[in-house]
C-alpha cells in the first residue's frame, strides 16, 4: 500500500545519501531472523532490527486516526498538523528547530493518511539523542505560532488551487467521492479551498490532544542501536504522551457498486481516466490471490495485461496502472491512464474489455507463474535499506500481520492456485467499473485560456 504525501524537511542530503548508499542489502530471511519485539521499561512496544552495517538509525511510527478523524466540516486538519509539528516546539522557534535538524543531518517528517497519523525519523547513530529529543518536542509541545500557521496554510491553499486544473487530482478526488459518498474516506485529506481557511489553531491542538496517544502507537526501528538504549529513547520520546486516544468511531463502508460513470469537464489537451471498484481488505483470507491477479491485470512493469492492451497493442496511452488500496474500514481497486481527448473513448473501451476478459476467463497458468516470480523477487528490493525495512515493518503492524510475516510471505504467494486467482478476478472485476473521466467533452473544441475551471470539491 502507498502513502504519497510525505513532506521531508531539514535534510542534509549529502551526508545522509552517502551513508545510505553504503548500506548492504538485507534479505527477507535475514531480516526475519533479526526482528525483535521490544518493550521499553515504560511499556512502549516496537518491532526492532539491530543492524550495525552502517552508523544509521531509521524509525517509522504511527498513531491510529489519520484524516478520518478530521471534523466533517473541516477536512484537512490532520494534514495541517503534519505540516506544522516541526515548525517550532518546546523552547525553539521554527528557524532554530530546522537549524538543529540541518546541523545534525536529521530527517524528520510527518504525514496523515486516511487511517493513521505517521512520522519518520532518520539520523546518524551519534546524533540519536538530539534527534529523538527534537521529535519529542515536536509531538508534545508544538507551537502553532500564527505566522507559521498562515505561511503553511497559504502553501496548502496554493496546492489546492493548482489541483483545480490538474486532471489527475480532480479524477482521484471525484472517484473517492463516487466510491465513498459522505463517509470520511470520500473527503479530501488535504482539505478544500472552502474549508482550509476556517481551520483554527484550536482545531489543530484538539487533534493533537485526541490522536497522539500511546495506546494506538506502533513503532518500527532499524539500525545501529542496542535494545537498552532504544528502550530509553522510546520512553523519553513517547512516554509523556496521553495514555489513551479519543477517537471518533469510523464505520466500515463498502465502495459504491459499479458500473457507474462520472464526467468532470476541464479544458486540457489530455483526458485522464480513473477507474476502480470494490476491493479486498487486507484481513480477507483471499487477499493474496487478489494481490497476485491484480498484478497480472495492471501491476508494475511492462508485462501487465492493461499495458499490453492500451499501449503496446493500440498505442492509446503512455502508461496505465491499476492497484489495490486497502484501508481500515474498506478497500478498493483503483487505476488510471491519460490520453488525447479524441482517443478517450477508445482508451476506456480497451480498459473495460481487458477488465471484462480477465473477470470472465481469469489468468493463464503462465501469467500466474510469472506474477509469483516477480512478486517474490520484488520483495528483496523492498527491504534493501534500513528505511525501507522500517517502513515495511510498520505497515505489517498496521495490517495486523505476524512479526514473522517477512519469512512466510513467499510461501503465501506460492500457495495461490490458478482457481484461487480466477475466483479473485471474478470477484474484483465481475461487476464492471466505477469510472471518472476528466477532460474535454467528446467533440468539444479547445476553449480560451480564460475558461472557467471546475470548483474544488
Amino acid at each position: 500500500m502507498t502513502y504519497p504525501f510525505l513532506r521531508v524537511r531539514g535534510i542534509a542530503l549529502s551526508v545522509v545519501t552517502s551513508v545510505t548508499l553504503c548500506l548492504a542489502s538485507i534479505s527477507p530471511s535475514q531480516a526475519a531472523a533479526k526482528i525483535q519485539h521490544l518493550t521499553s521499561p515504560g511499556g512502549i512496544e516496537a518491532w526492532f532490527v539491530q543492524d550495525a552495517t552502517v552508523p544509521l538509525i531509521a524509525m517509522e511510527y504511527s498513531f491510529a486516526g489519520g484524516a478520518s478523524q478530521d471534523p466533517k466540516d473541516k477536512p484537512g486538519v490532520a494534514n495541517l498538523v503534519g505540516d506544522l509539528l516541526d515548525e517550532g516546539s518546546g523552547d525553539l522557534d521554527s528557524k532554530t528547530f530546522h537549524e538543529r535538524l540541518d546541523r545534525r543531518a536529521i530527517e524528520l517528517s510527518f504525514n496523515a493518511s486516511r487511517d493513521t497519523f505517521r512520522g519518520s525519523l532518520r539520523m546518524l547513530r551519534d546524533n540519536k539523542d538530539e534527534a529523538f529529543d527534537l521529535l519529542r518536542m515536536a509531538l508534545t509541545s508544538p507551537h502553532f505560532d500564527t505566522a507559521d500557521v498562515e505561511r503553511i496554510r497559504s502553501q496548502v491553499i496554493s496546492g489546492l488551487r493548482r489541483d483545480t486544473t490538474n486532471p489527475t487530482a480532480l479524477a482521484r478526488r471525484k472517484f473517492l467521492e463516487v466510491a465513498f459518498g459522505d463517509h470520511p474516506y470520500g473527503r479530501q485529506t488535504t482539505g478544500t479551498l472552502e474549508n482550509v481557511p476556517t481551520i483554527t489553531v484550536a482545531d489543530m491542538k484538539d487533534y493533537v490532544g485526541r490522536i497522539l496517544a500511546r495506546d494506538t502507537l506502533k513503532v518500527a526501528v532499524v539500525g545501529d542501536v542496542d535494545p537498552a538504549t532504544l528502550g530509553r529513547l522510546l520512553d523519553k520520546t513517547f512516554g509523556s504522551l496521553p495514555a489513551k486516544a479519543n477517537l471518533a468511531p469510523v464505520p466500515d463502508v463498502e465502495s459504491a457498486a459499479p458500473p457507474q460513470r462520472a464526467f468532470v469537464p476541464l479544458d486540457v489537451p489530455q483526458t485522464v481516466i480513473t477507474f476502480g471498484g470494490p476491493g479486498v481488505k487486507r484481513s480477507d483470507p483471499n487477499f493474496m490471490a487478489a494481490y497476485v491477479v491484480n498484478h497480472i491485470l495492471g501491476g508494475d512493469g511492462l508485462s501487465s495485461r492493461l499495458f499490453h492492451e492500451v499501449r503496446e497493442k493500440r498505442g492509446l496511452a503512455y502508461s496505465v496502472r491499476e492497484s489495490l488500496l486497502w484501508m481500515e474500514h474498506s478497500a478498493v481497486f483503483i487505476g488510471d491512464t491519460g490520453t488525447r481527448a479524441d482517443r478517450a473513448g477508445d482508451t476506456l473501451d480497451a480498459v473495460e474489455k481487458g477488465v471484462h476478459r480477465i473477470a470472465e476467463e481469469g489468468p493463464t497458468q503462465k501469467e500466474l507463474d510469472e506474477a509469483k516470480s516477480y512478486l517474490k523477487g520484488s520483495q528483496m528490493l523492498a527491504l534493501d535499506t534500513s528505511s525501507k525495512l522500517a517502513l515495511a515493518l510498520l505497515e505489517y503492524q498496521q495490517d495486523k500481520l505476524p512479526i514473522d510475516y517477512i519469512e512466510k510471505r513467499n510461501a503465501i504467494v506460492d500457495a495461490v492456485t490458478l482457481d484461487d486467482a480466477k475466483q479473485a478476478a471474478k470477484r474484483l472485476w465481475g461487476q464492471g467499473l466505477l469510472t471518472v473521466i476528466v477532460g474535454r467533452a467528446p467533440g468539444a473544441a479547445p476553449q480560451p485560456a480564460a475558461a472557467t475551471t471546475p470548483k474544488s470539491n
